[in-house]
């Protein structure tokens, strides 16, 4: 296993190659600015280690053809998983990105850390056996989790909906498990990342909020994921809405999540006589045109746009996409955000604002937990990315490595 510091000099190579326009050695010469027999060592490097590959012959201008030399995102392969409320979602994942195969089952993360990873690693292991690849395949885990996790350490942080995952090791435990880099990060921040590197690449200030069971957010400044001081940026869902005392289930009372949330929006139908339970039947409700649910989204649209107008005008994003289970009832949801930020905000933060739904839908936490991986531990972009310069987030549990294939 060859370790990311040992592999530098060639990754240097390597990146010149990761848009996936197949190159001549004499054109990686001139990009890298590197001599023809270091390039040419190098690229013997990346081939053994199957990240580079031929990639047939650019024309000649008299003599042999030269050889073309293009990024391999097949030689490794990246587990995602996005563990939500009630529901575990694995990916296995290319190099470039690329969802290969995935499957989502019903899970309550409540049933605790051992049942919920175990779960998680047999997921990984079926979709590892079904492309016919193993563990020595894996470039590492990306893992997405609905609470507050300290992004040092990938340790959950007080989760209020999370009980016995405090301070639970889950890196320690995947990597005993898979025996690769894990990585760990808040699920709504992996949204975020998902979000931006699969649909909007070239855009500097993002704002992903997910609206589900709780109600959180994921920052992209500069073109980065903000995570904050420890981790904790972005979690709006306890922000106090205004003129609300409703108890939130972190211990306070009127917290968004507490007034907006599709478990609040359920609660509230509840007392008016009907008789949703989950966010998919909220959903269904307004889907059916019921007045009374339909009203109830909406105004939640309002109280959640109340908070969001204070994030417009604090961090100016150009981009807001609306995600999670309660984004999928129709416009209604958007409409309320839209109302309130457009009346409230300022109109130099809202005149080329866009307020969107997500495109990536419930694979976005997928999508986030491989570029995550990718990103920060492989030093690799997905495709979106190639182009750009590299993206390099806050530091990981752990240090990246880039195995060499068994022979």
């Amino acid at each position: 296993m060859l370790a990311m510091s040992e592999f530098g000099p060639a990754h240097g190579v390597l990146r010149l190659l990761l848009d996936g326009q197949p190159r001549t050695r004499a054109e990686l010469i001139d990009l890298s600015g590197l001599g023809r027999s270091t390039v040419t060592g190098r690229l013997e490097e990346l081939v053994a280690a199957g990240f580079v590959v031929p990639s047939g012959e650019a024309a000649s201008s008299g003599g042999r053809p030269p050889a073309r030399f293009a990024f391999n995102p097949s030689a490794r392969l990246v587990l995602a998983a996005d563990v939500g409320a009630t529901h575990l979602s694995v990916a296995l994942t290319d190099l470039s990105g690329t969802i290969l195969d995935s499957t989502t089952t019903v899970l309550n993360i409540a049933e605790g850390p051992e049942t919920v990873l175990a779960a998680l690693a047999t997921t990984g292991r079926a979709l590892l056996k079904n492309a016919k690849r193993s563990v020595n395949d894996l470039a590492g885990v990306g893992v997405g989790l609905p609470g507050p996790v300290e992004h040092s350490t990938g340790r959950p942080n007080h989760p209020p909906i999370m009980p016995g995952w405090d301070s639970y090791d889950v890196v320690g435990r995947l990597t005993k498990e898979f025996g690769c880099p894990v990585l760990v990060d808040n699920d709504v921040n992996l949204m975020a990342l998902g979000e931006h590197t699969t649909q909007y690449a070239d855009v500097e200030h993002l704002l992903f909020v997910k609206v589900a069971t709780g109600i959180g957010a994921g920052l992209i400044s500069g073109g980065r994921l903000h995570r904050g001081a420890q981790g904790a940026a972005g979690d709006i869902g306890h922000i106090q809405a205004a003129g609300h005392t409703e108890l939130c289930r972190c211990g306070n009372t009127g917290c968004l999540e507490a007034v907006a949330s599709a478990a609040a929006i359920a609660t509230h139908l509840r007392a008016s006589g009907l008789r949703p339970k989950t966010s998919q039947q909220v959903v269904d409700l307004v889907r059916a045109g019921n007045p009374v649910a339909t009203q109830a989204v909406r105004q939640a649209g309002r109280e959640i746009g109340t908070v969001l107008a204070a994030c417009v005008s604090l961090i100016n994003p150009s981009v807001l996409v609306i995600g999670g289970s309660l984004s999928q009832a129709g416009d209604h949801l958007l409409a309320g955000i839209r109302e309130t930020i457009y009346a409230r905000s300022l109109p130099l933060a809202t005149t080329h604002l866009k307020v969107v739904p997500s495109h990536t839908a419930h694979q976005a936490a997928l999508h986030g937990a491989a570029a995550m991986l990718l990103q920060h531990t492989l030093g690799l972009q997905p495709r979106a990315q190639a182009s750009s310069s590299s993206a390099t987030l806050n530091r990981a549990p752990q240090a990246g490595q880039l195995p060499v294939p068994k022979t």
